[in-house]
């Protein structure tokens, strides 16, 4: 075996540099490189081994393409594909599904790169590149994802086009301009579906964006909330109409926790709207104007919609069907998976009450035995201090708070882990405690003085300033807060955390975890800069999800409405669709007959130099390429001639060479036939 040999066959091989790559190699390696991009963000999606099969063929093919090797027989990938389908059998114990169909089409399109023998192998490819863009969003319709698939699309366009350009050297830059040109042309007609292509449920639910791996649940322990309170990711967005009510008004209404098993809170309904039942609205009497706004509201994984106390009415949700309770919590029909966007109503001056469900009252007094004794035995000590003795609800909890408020507790996202008996060990002995822990020890207290109490979850205020016009409540805003009934009065809202740290409340400010060193670093820079990067990036998300992602069958009819159409349907919106594509289908069809009559300018100059040519007696077949015909002027003009075979042997190399032209040289065909009527001339004499 030779050196030169010996050198083609090493690891890794010699890269000789983009531009002296043969063109095959080249192309082989873009493709290759548009296939690692598309397959990239299903890392976090698949079993680790697809994704190290899929980089360990890719190599390969590379390598193969590096040094021209030979691709593999047959059977080689008929083992590889049986062990990529045992091993998908084995993550996922079938081979039906979704998660198992993307693992598999992964693993074929790499597959497939290993048969990259023809321009068909290569249109397989294509194809399978197209449909793993799909499914991306089969788990996400992100902006960033979104903008990642834009660029697999632009990769596997251009890639088309260098497969259909079978000649020459064309470069990188000209195949994806065209291809970016080819995309462009077709926007308009992709907006048009997207503006008028009916939207069916199904495909616009699959997807769970935005679900945090923390959140509001349907119970609540101690600690539970300081979790979510790490969580810095956005819950909901609120806009309103007019000016927004003051931060300490600002409670959005959740699950409601009525029952105590010592250790957990938990809901006394159902935690979903029941089927059949007509939605009653709540007893409850407002005062004020009311507040009108619009939320939306990321996915959450409960039925239960958290809503600005209090809200009265809301407008219909597409998919939901959703009802007040007696509690004042609002509940869909099933668990909201998706991202859903609608209006509502609230009045911030209100009393709840009185109870339409017999028991309330008495579910809201009950204490699990033996849990607790410490807590219970202060709390009524506390209810004998002749202050406190003879004193209505209200009253005792005034007192109650201002016990918290003078008695060294503090506010804390850290407070530690609680025992079996945490309220006593949190109410008597250690006094540290997130929202959770005041207000599980307010109603454990209030409820052993005999005065009904629960608690209640949701979110509470925003940040300071709106983004887009939208206040952000995000998962560190989770709050809990407590209720206790008033004779004569109703539900009565009683905020501990408010007594220990006021700003929580009135200003909206959150404790924050520890931030990261990233985080942490723009911080120390500048603490402006990280803000206004956040809120612009959040910007650009809401713009994402509110005229993309909640583009909804409404928003269609109303897009009707503002070009004309007075009652707009579901049929007029069919018609119009069909129309604009029949009226897109009748330009390109005039575009395509236009172009195809059409002569490529290579080929006018061309046939301009073949007439030259014939004037001097030389014949030139329109199939005849620059090349034969410099030769045969070589052949039976001799050095006359050189002029004119020059001439053609520099078309050859504009046109064909590595660094072809891109519009054909006029003063070549200038001089050609300048150099020709000179020949004629001399061949005359």
């Amino acid at each position: 075996m030779s050196t030169a040999a010996f050198r083609e066959r090493t690891w890794p091989p010699r890269w000789p540099g983009w531009r002296q790559l043969p063109r095959e190699a080249r192309d082989t390696l873009f493709l290759l490189a548009v296939i690692a991009w598309t397959v990239l963000p299903h890392a976090s999606h698949l079993p680790a081994w697809t994704i190290v099969l899929t980089a360990i063929v890719l190599v390969w093919r590379g390598r193969l393409a590096l040094v021209g090797g030979a691709l593999p027989g047959r059977w080689v990938l008929v083992v590889v594909l049986a062990i990529a389908i045992g091993l998908t059998f084995w993550s996922y114990r079938t081979l039906l599904g979704k998660e198992p169909g993307i693992t598999l089409a992964v693993a074929l399109m790499a597959l497939k790169t290993l048969e990259l023998r023809a321009r068909r192998d290569a249109f397989v490819i294509f194809f399978l590149g197209f449909f793993i863009i799909l499914t991306h969003f089969l788990y996400s319709q992100s902006l960033p994802v979104a903008a990642a698939m834009l660029v697999s699309v632009w990769g596997l366009l251009t890639a088309v086009v260098l497969a259909h350009m079978p000649v020459g050297q064309p470069s990188l830059r000209q195949a994806s301009g065209l291809a970016a040109r080819t995309a462009l042309f077709g926007a308009p007609v992709m907006a048009l579906l997207f503006l008028l292509f009916p939207r069916i449920g199904p495909l616009w639910g699959v997807p769970q964006d935005g679900i945090s791996t923390t959140g509001l649940s349907n119970t609540m322990k101690m600690g539970s909330l300081s979790e979510v309170a790490s969580d810095d990711s956005i819950a909901m967005r609120v806009r309103f109409e007019g000016e927004p009510p003051p931060p300490a008004e600002r409670y959005f209404r959740g699950p409601v926790l009525t029952r105590f098993d010592g250790v957990e809170w938990r809901p006394a309904g159902l935690p979903f709207a029941a089927p059949g039942v007509a939605p009653r609205p709540p007893l409850l009497k407002t005062r004020g104007e009311p507040i009108r706004y619009e939320v939306t509201l990321e996915p959450i994984r409960l039925a239960s919609i958290p809503l600005l106390e209090a809200t009265t009415s809301i407008s219909p949700i597409d998919g939901f069907r959703v009802s007040a309770r007696d509690d004042l919590q609002w509940l869909a029909d099933r668990q909201v998976f998706e991202r859903v966007r609608f209006k509502a109503e609230a009045y911030t001056q209100f009393t709840l009450g009185p109870p339409r469900r017999i028991g309330e009252l008495s579910e809201s007094l009950e204490l699990p035995a033996g849990y607790n004794p410490r807590t219970i035995a202060w709390a009524k000590s506390f209810r004998d201090d002749p202050l406190n003795r003879n004193v209505g609800g209200t009253v005792f909890a005034h007192s109650l708070l201002q016990y918290i408020r003078k008695g060294g507790y503090s506010y804390t996202l850290a407070p530690g882990d609680y025992g079996r008996d945490g309220v006593d060990e949190f109410w008597l002995d250690r006094k540290e405690g997130f929202c959770e822990h005041f207000a599980s020890a307010f109603v454990v207290v209030m409820r052993a003085v005999g005065i009904p109490a629960r608690v209640v979850t949701g979110y509470q205020g925003t940040d300071p300033a709106p983004v887009d016009g939208f206040y952000v409540i995000r998962q560190s805003s989770a709050h809990a807060w407590a209720e206790f009934w008033q004779t004569g009065v109703g539900w009565v809202r009683a905020d501990p955390t408010a007594a220990v740290a006021p700003d929580r409340i009135n200003r909206s400010s959150r404790l924050a975890p520890q931030a990261g060193f990233v985080a942490e670093a723009f911080d120390t820079m500048s603490p402006q800069l990280f803000a206004a990067l956040r809120s612009s990036w959040e910007a650009a998300n809401n713009r994402w999800n509110q005229w993309v992602l909640n583009y909804s069958r409404g928003q269609q009819l109303d897009v009707l409405k503002n070009i004309g159409f007075q009652s707009p349907s579901w049929e007029d919106l069919a018609l119009l669709l069909i129309g604009t594509l029949s009226a897109f289908a009748l330009a390109g069809a005039a575009w395509a007959w236009f172009d195809r009559h059409r002569i490529d300018p290579w080929v006018r100059q061309l046939e301009r130099m073949k007439r030259a040519l014939r004037s001097v007696g030389l014949p030139a077949a329109p199939h005849e390429a620059p090349r034969t015909l410099a030769a045969r002027i070589r052949e039976r003009i001799g050095a006359a001639g050189e002029p004119l075979a020059a001439a053609f042997d520099a078309l050859e190399a504009q046109r064909y060479s590595r660094a072809s032209a891109k519009r054909p040289d006029r003063e070549l065909t200038r001089r050609f036939a300048a150099a020709a009527r000179r020949l004629k001339t001399a061949l005359a004499r």
